[in-house]
């Protein structure tokens, strides 16, 4: 899933190839991915871009005279950049196109959905804050207001895991599986340790892991093309997708704890005092 860093870089590299276009049409293929009527996408049609913009893991194409095109691209969706669409509109059917953006000139880009579960998001709104996933976000951990005393206020009687705090977007914007692993990782922190326990000092060192971990990961992610970014974020991350690989810090072997829908991975050595924790999926198969 495209996360905070990724999709910043995502829209940096649309502004770079968007703003001042005209929109010539939108094109919804899968019947799933629309979740607006009011516009319609054809209101979008002949607006010219006038800025981009990162609402959490949502990107924002603003239009002259009002419209917005949003869209989240969920766990599996991604954006494709065609220097050359098609005019004969795509025919529908059981293939991963969801969505078309044409430019006048020809260039665009297709909004992508891998596997059978379809998430991916596009809404067509006069205001960003009518996307109820925008309208219940969080702070962004990147906007100057962000501070240590912002960040503890926000763990102040959460009695919930911190793992789960972290990804939880009316919490903080923008941070999903892979980077909760990540900053947790950095701070030397249990993924199940309750949030509200945390000390002053672990706060601290969780605060200064994130802000790290995710400018970092920003910074790496700046100014590559669209169809680099998920290649670009594979090679950053030490321990999330690294199963039973070596961790970079210790030389431990990264362990995971897995979910119904999910996985978690972390290093026993750096984070748990050398435990590892309980696989509940693995515990259940043994009962």
């Amino acid at each position: 899933m495209p996360e905070l860093p990724e999709v910043e870089a995502l829209a940096g590299f649309l502004t770079e190839h968007l703003l001042g276009r005209t929109v010539e049409c939108v094109l919804p293929v899968a019947v799933s991915v629309l979740k607006t009527y009011d516009p319609p996408p054809s209101a979008l049609e002949g607006r010219t871009v006038t800025a981009v913009r990162r609402h959490g893991k949502f990107l924002d194409l603003a239009m002259d005279g009002g419209p917005h095109l949003v869209f989240h691209l969920a766990r599996a969706g991604w954006l494709r950049w065609r220097e050359s669409l098609p005019e004969t509109p795509p025919a529908p059917g059981k293939g991963p196109l969801a969505l078309r953006v044409r430019l006048v000139g020809g260039e665009g880009f297709d909004l992508t959905e891998a596997g059978t579960r379809k998430r991916l998001a596009v809404y067509c709104v006069r205001e960003p804050s009518e996307v109820p996933g925008i309208a219940r976000l969080g702070p962004d951990p990147l906007a100057p207001g962000f501070t240590l005393e912002a960040f503890t206020g926000l763990l102040r009687g959460e009695r919930r895991q911190i793992k789960g705090v972290l990804r939880d977007q009316s919490v903080i914007a923008g941070i999903g599986n892979a980077y909760s692993d990540e900053i947790l990782h950095a701070a030397r922190m249990s993924p199940f340790k309750l949030a509200a326990t945390l000390t002053d000092a672990e706060a601290a060192g969780l605060y200064e892991a994130l802000e790290t971990t995710l400018r970092e990961a920003v910074e790496r992610s700046r100014g590559h093309a669209a169809g680099e970014l998920k290649a670009e974020k594979k090679t950053g991350l030490r321990v999330h997708g690294r199963t039973g690989q070596p961790c970079p810090v210790c030389g431990d072997t990264v362990r995971e704890v897995s979910f119904s829908d999910s996985s978690l991975q972390y290093c026993p050595t750096c984070q748990t005092g050398g435990k590892p924790l309980a696989d509940r999926r693995l515990s259940r198969l043994l009962k």
